[in-house]
């Protein structure tokens, strides 16, 4: 299944780029807010029957507020600042909740063009602190890493280029996104020092299908998106060779968004590769995973 997935975003991908059209419709336009809603990520809940191996969950939940800060709504320069928060509730006794992922950030987008229009570059610099609250020993006596109360904190830099595009023939928005991140090894726990790559390189693409229905809706629901991301990282990390293919991260998600539902929609997705949550990152995941998930585009 992992190789049909992979092609059918390649084939999405090499197809889509190539594919460019001229349109002049101006609810078209395409403009940072929406920029950087795709590239903050969405708020979402998974349902309790995640297939693969990831420790046995009733929901991990991801919540994503952004708080916008610009100068007017065609500016150029656009402050976004994010309170992140990731966490999961474990199938075990009580149900507990262990060290929750804490991911506040700021990120600056500046729009390249002049004018809002159907195709857009933009560049974006992130900083953010990924931490999980805890106080407690990194290793646990047995030399294991302490998932549950170990301290894990990391500050990075991220920085890159977004290019937008709208296909009218598709009625779809199609953005592109490729980024550095850093994570200076003074500026994070000592003991992730080549256990946790400190320099990843993403490239992620996304379409997003609109139906003809809500052309002139101010606030209109994406009736199906497609994103696929794929992550390298770099430097020493437990001694994989430069090219392992472990130091590939794969995320697929699709979305629906039925007409009966308000401002959520219904998602599947597929992670290959580290782990994101905090203390859990040694873990290699292979999953797929369903749930909620709020994709809604705002103009």
């Amino acid at each position: 299944m992992k190789k049909i997935i992979i092609s059918l975003v390649s084939f999405t991908l090499v197809n889509s780029l190539a594919f460019t059209m001229q349109a002049s419709d101006s609810t078209r336009q395409i403009g940072l807010p929406l920029i950087s809603q795709v590239n903050q990520g969405n708020s979402y809940i998974t349902f309790p029957t995640d297939i693969g191996n990831i420790e046995p969950l009733w929901f991990e939940g991801n919540l994503i507020p952004n708080f916008y800060l610009r100068q007017s709504k065609n500016s150029r320069l656009m402050g976004v600042f994010t309170p992140q928060v990731i966490l999961r509730m474990f199938r075990e006794e009580s149900s507990p909740v262990y060290s929750p992922s804490y991911i506040p950030q700021f990120t600056l987008y500046y729009s390249l063009n002049e004018k809002r229009n159907l195709k857009n570059i933009s560049v974006f610099s992130r900083i953010a602190h990924h931490s999980n609250g805890q106080e407690g020993n990194f290793f646990l006596d047995n030399g294991e890493i302490n998932t549950k109360s170990g301290d894990f904190y990391t500050n990075y830099f991220e920085g890159g280029i977004i290019k937008t595009n709208f296909n009218k023939t598709l009625n779809a928005y199609q953005i592109f996104k490729s980024s550095l991140e850093t994570h200076p090894q003074s500026l994070s726990s000592a003991e992730l020092s080549g256990v946790y790559s400190m320099v990843r390189w993403h490239n992620a693409f996304s379409i997003f299908k609109l139906s003809n229905e809500n052309i002139d809706c101010k606030q209109r629901p994406a009736d199906i998106s497609l994103k696929g991301e794929v992550i390298w990282m770099f430097g020493e990390l437990n001694n994989w060779e430069s090219a392992s293919n472990t130091r590939l991260n794969l995320n697929i998600t699709f979305y629906y968004h039925p007409k009966f539902l308000e401002d959520i929609g219904l998602f599947i997705n597929y992670y290959h590769g580290s782990d994101y949550y905090n203390m859990h990152f040694n873990h290699q995941l292979d999953v797929l995973r369903f749930g909620f998930m709020t994709e809604k585009l705002r103009f």
